[in-house]
């Protein structure tokens, strides 16, 4: 299912029902999902709440483990069902030994937007300086779907969200859409 381009004028690119899936990569909330207990994920209300606020819908959301055929089969299974035109992943961005959420998913990315993570660690840098230079962030095109590999830091979803992703909706469909 696709986003409409609304009829406003054909010189804008605004589209009606776009749709996301979020996907939280964490061993800890995914622990705490599996043994039913209260799962300390501030990262998605976060991005349903900006979601929401600009008109978008938040088709899906899960939470995963650090492993890599789990990420790998939930990614899979969003594109199958053609239901989401934004693929968010966040955590697994870092240096660390279990962040693999990067090596994961860079090998699927038929096309890479490296200024997105370029521009991601300079705003990060204005925010919390040297330590921005940790983040992997990155973003791509899978079977036309859009991918944005986020750190799990809710703080840093709300810098890609607000002064990157939310704003270049539209222009990223229509880049698409050709």
């Amino acid at each position: 299912m696709s986003p409409t381009k609304s009829p406003l004028n054909h010189h804008q690119h605004k589209y009606e029902n776009i749709k996301f899936s979020v996907i939280v990569v964490s061993d800890t909330r995914y622990q705490q999902l599996k043994a039913q207990k209260r799962v300390e994920d501030l990262t998605t209300p976060l991005i349903k709440k900006l979601l929401t606020e600009n008109k978008y819908i938040l088709q899906n959301q899960y939470i995963v483990p650090n492993d890599k055929n789990e990420i790998t089969q939930i990614l899979l299974s969003i594109i199958e069902a053609n239901d989401s035109d934004f693929i968010l992943f966040s955590g697994g961005t870092g240096i660390g030994p279990k962040d693999i959420t990067i090596e994961t998913l860079q090998p699927l990315l038929e096309k890479e937007m490296p200024g997105f993570g370029e521009l991601f660690r300079h705003l990060s840098y204005e925010e919390i300086g040297p330590g921005a230079m940790l983040s992997r962030a990155t973003a791509g095109i899978i079977k036309k779907k859009i991918i944005f590999i986020l750190p799990g830091n809710p703080n840093a979803v709300e810098t890609a969200l607000k002064k990157l992703i939310l704003p270049e909706v539209d222009h990223l469909l229509n880049m698409m859409a050709i």
